[in-house]
Parts: C-alpha cells; sequence; structure tokens
C-alpha cells in the first residue's frame, strides 16, 4: 500500500510539473501591473501579432475563434471530397453545401439570377394584398422587414411559446444613426447613402440614387418609432402581451389572421416588443406609396442575400459593413466565409461533426466541475450578502438552484434530413436551409417549451445566459486555449473560461436578469429595500464605465454595458472563489514566478485582451452591450481587492480604485 501510494504521489507530481500557466511571453515587462494591466498581461503578443486584415479585433481569444473555424474548413474540405454519400445524411448535406459555396465560377455566372423570381414579385407589387403577400414570402426567407415574427418562451408563463412581433428593418440597425446629429452619425448617413446607390446600381437600377434616397427616407420615418438601445436592454419595456384582436386593432391595415395562416402560426396570444413601432408601420401600409415599399424591400432583399451573390455583391457588402463600420481591410477568405454560413444555417450537422474530433469526454467533465464550483462559490456570495435582507436571498437562492447548465453541444440533434442540400446551386441551397430554420422556429409556437434545444452552434466561440429558460450555455468552440486547456493549471483556468462561467452566472443576476424570477417568469422577486440598494450599486458600474474613452469625445454609454460589467465584474468575484474551492482538491503552486492568484488575473488579461480598431471599437460604444476589451480587462479587476493585494498595487494606482464597486 505504501508503494502504491508513493506511485500515486509521484505521477500527480509528474502531471503537475506539466501543467502549463500563463503565456508569459506575451507579458509586456515594460508595463506596471498596477497601472496599465491590459498591456502587462498580454501587450508582448499584441505588438507580435497585429490584427490581421480581415479581422475588425484580434487576441489569442479571437484567434482561437478562427481556429475552430480551420477546425470545421478541414471537415468541410474532407466531407466535400467525396460524392458517395448517402442522399440526405449529415455529411451529404453538409459536404454539398461547402462544395456548392466554394464554386464561385457558377456564383458570378449567376449574378442575380437565384433572387429575381423574388424581386420580380417585388416588382408586380400593384396592391396592399400583394405587399402583404410579399413581405410574408420574405418573412420565411428571414428578411424580416419592417418587422419579424418569432418564437419566444411567454414571459408570463415560461413554460409555453407564443409568438413574437419584433421591430426591425433598418438597414443601418440602430436609430441612432438616422436620428442623432454627432459627426459620426452624419458621415454614416452619407456612407450608407452611397453604399445603398451603389447596390442598386449593381441591380441593375437606372435610377440608383433616387431609390437610395426613398429607402434612407422610409428607413428614417421608421427610426424615430424605434426604442433606443439603452430602452430595448429594458425586458419590460419590451413585454406586451395581447391578445390577436388587439394586435389586429392596432394595425387595421395588415391582415394578420392570413398571414399567420400562410405561416402555419396558431396564435391566440403574441407579444408585441415594441407597439408604437407597429402603429408606425400601419401608417406605412396606408399612406406610404407602393412604388416607395417596392423598393425598400428590393433594397433589404438584396442587402440578406448580398453575402451569398456574385463577388460584386458580397464585396460592396463587405465595404459598408465590414470596412467602414468594423475597420477590416480585406474580406475573409472564401473558405472561411463558407465554413461561417454552413455553421449558421446547418450548424448542428456541422456541429456533431466537429465535437466528434475537437472535444473530448475529459474536457466536457472537467469543464461540468468548474461550473459546479461557480454555482457553489455564487451560492455562498449571495448567503453572505450583508446588504440583502432574507427573503430576497431566499428567492435569489431559489433561482440559483434552478440553473441548467448546458457544456459541449445539444443532447438531441436537430434533424435536417428534409433539407434538400445539392452540390450545384449554393443559393437555392441557402433559401432551402433559412426556410427550414424559419418553420422549425414556428412549430414552436403554440407548444410547451423545449428545454433542449440551444441558440449556438457546437463550434461557436462563445456562451449565453437566458433569463427565460434560466440557463448558462457553453459551446464546444469556446471550450479550447486560452479560455480552457485541460493541460493548463487551474489558477489559469479559473481566470478564463471560469470569469466567463462566472460572467454568465451573473447575468442571472444583473440589471435584466434580475427582473426574472426562478422559474424564468419577468416577476418581481425583491423587497424593496433590497432593490433600492441593488440600484445603488449598479449606478457605481454606470459610473465607472462612463468615465471610459475608445477616444476623445467617446466613451461608453455606462447604462448599455451594465449587464455585461456586472457579469465581468460578480464572474470575475465568484471565479476566484470557486478557484479556491478547486484548490481544496488540488493546491495550486507558483509557475515561472507567478502565484496562482497572479495567474488567475493574468489568465482573464490574457484571454480578454482584444486589440481593436478604431472604426469597430465607435460601433461597439454605439451599439454593443459589452465594453470594449481593454475595459473588460482593468474594469473589473480594478474593484477587487484580490487583485491588489496579488500585484502588491497600492491606493492611488490606477488599478486600485478609490470607489470600488461591488455588485455580487
Amino acid at each position: 500500500m505504501r508503494i502504491a501510494a508513493i506511485c500515486t504521489l509521484l505521477l500527480a507530481l509528474a502531471a503537475s510539473a506539466q501543467e502549463r500557466g500563463v503565456y508569459v511571453d506575451d507579458i509586456d515587462r515594460t508595463a506596471d501591473a498596477c497601472t496599465n494591466f491590459f498591456d502587462y498581461a498580454n501587450g508582448a503578443w499584441r505588438k507580435a501579432n497585429p490584427i490581421p486584415a480581415a479581422q475588425s479585433r484580434w487576441s489569442r481569444r479571437w484567434a482561437s475563434g478562427e481556429l475552430s473555424k480551420d477546425q470545421v474548413k478541414t471537415i468541410l474540405e474532407e466531407t466535400a471530397l467525396r460524392r458517395d454519400w448517402a442522399p440526405g445524411s449529415i455529411d451529404q448535406q453538409i459536404g454539398d453545401f461547402y462544395s456548392s459555396c466554394m464554386n464561385v465560377e457558377r456564383i458570378n455566372q449567376l449574378g442575380l439570377k437565384p433572387i429575381q423570381p423574388i424581386l420580380d414579385r417585388i416588382a408586380r407589387i400593384d396592391s396592399r394584398d400583394k405587399l402583404q403577400r410579399v413581405l410574408a414570402e420574405l418573412h420565411e426567407l428571414q428578411v424580416a422587414v419592417p418587422f419579424g415574427i418569432t418564437a419566444t418562451p411567454d414571459t408570463r408563463n415560461p413554460s409555453q411559446v407564443i409568438a413574437q412581433v419584433f421591430a426591425t428593418g433598418l438597414g443601418m440597425g440602430d436609430r441612432d444613426y438616422y436620428l442623432k446629429s454627432d459627426a459620426r452619425f452624419v458621415e454614416a448617413r452619407e456612407k450608407y447613402r452611397d453604399h445603398l446607390t451603389k447596390m442598386f446600381a449593381l441591380a441593375g437600377s437606372s435610377n440608383a440614387k433616387r431609390e437610395a434616397e426613398t429607402v434612407f427616407a422610409f428607413e428614417t420615418r421608421l427610426a424615430a418609432w424605434h426604442l433606443d438601445n439603452v430602452q430595448r436592454r429594458n425586458p419590460r419595456m419590451r413585454d406586451h402581451k395581447h391578445y390577436l384582436a388587439t394586435l389586429q386593432a392596432m394595425t387595421p391595415h395588415f391582415d394578420w389572421k392570413r398571414y399567420l395562416a400562410a405561416a402555419n402560426v396558431t396564435a391566440i396570444e403574441l407579444n408585441i416588443d415594441q407597439p408604437l413601432f407597429m402603429q408606425a408601420v400601419d401608417r406605412e401600409l396606408a399612406t406610404t406609396p407602393l412604388s416607395e415599399w417596392r423598393t425598400y424591400l428590393r433594397w433589404h432583399l438584396l442587402r440578406a442575400s448580398a453575402p451569398y451573390l456574385s463577388d460584386k455583391f458580397a464585396e460592396q457588402d463587405f465595404e459598408f459593413y465590414s470596412r467602414y463600420l468594423g475597420g477590416a481591410k480585406e474580406m475573409k477568405p472564401r473558405a472561411t466565409r463558407c465554413v461561417e454560413f454552413a455553421d449558421a444555417l446547418l450548424g448542428e450537422a456541422v456541429g456533431q461533426r466537429y465535437v466528434e474530433r475537437h472535444f473530448t469526454a475529459e474536457a466536457k467533465a472537467r469543464m461540468e466541475e468548474m461550473v459546479g464550483n461557480l454555482l457553489a462559490a455564487m451560492g455562498d456570495t449571495i448567503r453572505g450578502l450583508d446588504w440583502m435582507g432574507a427573503e430576497t436571498k431566499r428567492q435569489a437562492l431559489e433561482k440559483l438552484s434552478t440553473f441548467n447548465p448546458k457544456v459541449g453541444y445539444p443532447d438531441k440533434w436537430i434533424d435536417y434530413r428534409s433539407v434538400d442540400i445539392a452540390r450545384g446551386d449554393f443559393m437555392q441551397n441557402v433559401v432551402n436551409a433559412t426556410k427550414f430554420a424559419t418553420n422549425d422556429d414556428r412549430t414552436q409556437i403554440g407548444k410547451p417549451l423545449d428545454r433542449g434545444r440551444w441558440g449556438m452552434t457546437p463550434p461557436t466561440s462563445n456562451a449565453y445566459y437566458s433569463p427565460l429558460l434560466n440557463e448558462i450555455v457553453f459551446p464546444a468552440g469556446i471550450l479550447q486555449s486560452p479560455a480552457f486547456d485541460v493541460n493548463a493549471t487551474d489558477a489559469v483556468n479559473y481566470g478564463a473560461i471560469g470569469v466567463v462561467i462566472g460572467h454568465e452566472i451573473s447575468h442571472g443576476f444583473d440589471d435584466q436578469g434580475s427582473q426574472f424570477d426562478a422559474q424564468g417568469r419577468l416577476r418581481n422577486w425583491w423587497t424593496a429595500e433590497d432593490l433600492t440598494r441593488f440600484k445603488e450599486k449598479g449606478q457605481c458600474v454606470v459610473d465607472q464605465f462612463e468615465g471610459y474613452f475608445v477616444e476623445p469625445g467617446i466613451h461608453h454609454n455606462g447604462r448599455l454595458v451594465l449587464g455585461e460589467s456586472i457579469g465581468d465584474l460578480a464572474g470575475a468575484k465568484i471565479a476566484y472563489l470557486g478557484l479556491q474551492k478547486a484548490h481544496q482538491k488540488r493546491p495550486g503552486r507558483t509557475i515561472e514566478g507567478f502565484t496562482p492568484d497572479q495567474q488567475f488575473f493574468i489568465g482573464w488579461g490574457q484571454f480578454r485582451g482584444d486589440e481593436i480598431r478604431p472604426e469597430a471599437q465607435r460601433t461597439m460604444v454605439q451599439r454593443g452591450p459589452h465594453p470594449t476589451g481593454k475595459y473588460r480587462v482593468i474594469g473589473p479587476l480594478s474593484n477587487m481587492p484580490e487583485f491588489a493585494k496579488a500585484f502588491g498595487c497600492k491606493t492611488g494606482q490606477e488599478m486600485v480604485r478609490e470607489n470600488a464597486c461591488e455588485v455580487w
């Protein structure tokens, strides 16, 4: 027994010696961790790895996401080489889809022909009746203009799925681009008009400039009735459950019974996320000339189709949306774009093959252990709060107990066998897969909620929290270095994917998630006193991020990034606590001069330390709920005394906030 115990100890020590610590060469030794931790943690890596021309931001984390796509590309290339797969099988579908996407010569030969039939139907709109029929056809293709409809859990009874009518229809996506007078918005409007003109010209219009102005005027009228980005973050401002008869009375110029019947949707009750917008749509239906509607719909079909059409349309689409708004210098390689299309349209078919090769049982088990430790740490945090009363704590702990973690991939895969995918016609494959996705979504309406469905595909390098399902989801694609590495120390893993896990758990208790209860209902479970204190703590985070500028005159909107910033702050705290639980089983050790605590914080800085182009920063600050990478690194950590202790930071240094924020 003694010899066996010694052997076990030696094996454990050998495994420990092979563990990876932080990426030492990524650290900028000229930077001071206590004044500029963003540069310290991975500044050397960013200097040695400038943003690739096709990207808008770059870090080890984003490089990892591109690696996932390369892994999928290898799978698709190998699958596409064979032509003898069984019809309707996963391999036949993903192989033929990829092959059709890579056939650029044929795509360029076809030009606009793949969408010409529906363009012709748009051109023949000569009555309100035909207008409505074409709108329904566009919606099936997920060209959701000027509104859309989708399945969503009922906020009053999330165990049931209802239809949601949502506001959309803006080519620039955000009302402020149409309405605000800041110089950057004025410039964007001019660039957008120019883009519209060029797209119409490519489509053969002889009045491209006039049509561009028609679209812009139409969208500007709609934009005036959209909620702004901060308002849209408030779930109560988008919660308007009505009977179908109420929606019909609200929009008398649209025949909802016929529309829903054509969509095979039975909906007695619906949620209307923006009623004033729908009333504005109804006025457009009643008063706007059909010629303007035809131009508007033609544009949005072109916009939605452009990435899949010939090079000239795809390139012009890139010029505005990726080069101007995102700062990318060149298009991604064709193969990468085809991978992205396959993942978007046949994601769980692609995902099955992806996890077979790139996600191990060991990784799943290690990840599930981390999730368990962080849920336990969040429970300890709630119980130890000195600002929250006993009744609210009871409700918070009940909600935490119902969290549903999902790791890697679904237990039940989507069955795509009914989707007709052929090697020769790429756009038709896109149409068939899109219609399948639309109809699959619509079939959920009026049924009990299927909690087995996923909102991301397995190769996706991301994660999410759903307040209506009260679930946290971590696809296989994000579970690789630098986020997660089975050969890395617990400290590094907890500092990277651990903070992501904590972040997603914390979303259940941020300014949005805190409005939903343990069953996913939009219901206040707070006492008045505790809710007041919670909002005061959130205001600290708002004020902190209002002070973070991406360039002179442009700073983060604290209200817009509040949820994500609470997530980062609380995520870092509970990940740190989770690490202490892990160290009770596997004590941490100093590696290459860095203590476990230092490894933890550097792990976050090396995972999240993005370099980002100025254009992308402006777009993120305007419409994105996430802060830029720099402030996701320094923002939460500068509030943590554990960080200051780990690096010996003193009061008055930049990474030690005088009025530190703590929400959870």
